[in-house]
């Protein structure tokens, strides 16, 4: 595996900010749930179809058996993430959504070990769990044990189980092709999927007002094309479990804008939280020992 042009983490860092706005592009969106992610990945693909005509097309015809089934399940993880994810934030606040959805340590420590025999240390173990810890503060003023509030962070914590798994089945894929490749044919099958589902619950695909579509486009430059991209990319050289536990950070530039944006206002436990964050994902990154063997190894 050749060494990495830039430092993985610099990538990542601007993912996380990229993938922060898109609670604030969804709640400013009028929609349904799966036509805002049906155009999110409509519009993904579209922008990327002449990038993959002109360079990569050849490249799709060497993907194997293996390939395709994996792509296609983390296609459809993806699709129904942002369903879930998306229906959520109809019912609960953008900082316990994005709270919520971003928990994915808890699933990814346990996937990564059982599908790829990724040994985990007790350092990883430890910014895992003061990041969650500061997680759950972030949300702990908001969080409700009943009615629409608490059905919401259900289906939050249900998306972040399945974006955990794409990243997984990507981890695999990723390392065997290109990222324009992957990405082009993981979303475009999440697009199907999504284009299905939006069919089958008879939402409508339009007509709708100019922010909407304003609003469907950024979703889809930001964060998917900037953001998602950004990791698959870094997935090459990383585990799921770093963009895990940097994905973590989302929550607190979310809450931020959600303050500016909607008004939500920031209360001391999230504040507090954010803190604690930050805190586990300094920890995590300053594993020296880490960085040198799975970031600047110059073999696989």
């Amino acid at each position: 595996m050749e060494r990495p042009a830039i430092h993985p983490y610099i990538p990542i860092i601007i993912g996380v900010i990229s993938v922060a706005l898109s609670a604030i592009f969804v709640k400013l969106a009028t929609a349904d749930p799966g036509v805002i992610a049906f155009y999110r990945m409509l519009f993904s693909v579209l922008l990327m179809l002449p990038i993959f005509l002109f360079k990569y097309r050849g490249e799709i015809f060497t993907l194997s058996k293996k390939d395709w089934i994996f792509s296609t399940i983390a296609g459809i993880f993806l699709a129904f993430h942002f369903i879930l994810w998306f229906e959520s934030l109809n019912y609960t606040s953008v900082a316990s959504s994005t709270v919520l959805v971003t928990l994915q340590p808890i699933f990814a420590f346990v996937g990564t070990y059982f599908f790829f025999k990724e040994k985990i240390s007790f350092k990883t173990l430890l910014s895992g769990a003061i990041a969650i810890a500061g997680s759950i503060i972030i949300s702990w003023g908001d969080f409700q044990l009943s009615g629409s509030a608490f059905y919401g962070d259900m289906l939050a914590l249900a998306g972040c189980a399945l974006i955990t798994i794409y990243l997984l089945f990507g981890q695999d894929v990723r390392k065997r092709i290109s990222l324009i490749t992957y990405t082009f044919v993981v979303y475009s099958i999440s697009t199907v999927t999504l284009f299905f589902y939006v069919l089958i619950k008879g939402e409508s695909f339009g007509p709708y007002s100019g922010s909407d579509w304003f609003w469907f486009f950024m979703l889809a430059l930001i964060p998917n094309l900037l953001g998602h991209t950004l990791f698959n990319w870094a997935l090459k050289w990383v585990s799921t479990n770093v963009i895990s536990i940097a994905i973590l950070f989302e929550p607190v530039g979310a809450a931020v804008m959600a303050y500016y944006v909607f008004n939500e206002t920031l209360i001391a436990p999230q504040i507090i939280g954010g803190i604690i964050v930050i805190a586990g994902i300094v920890l995590f990154v300053v594993d020296e020992k880490k960085i040198k063997e799975k970031f600047f190894s110059k073999k696989a």
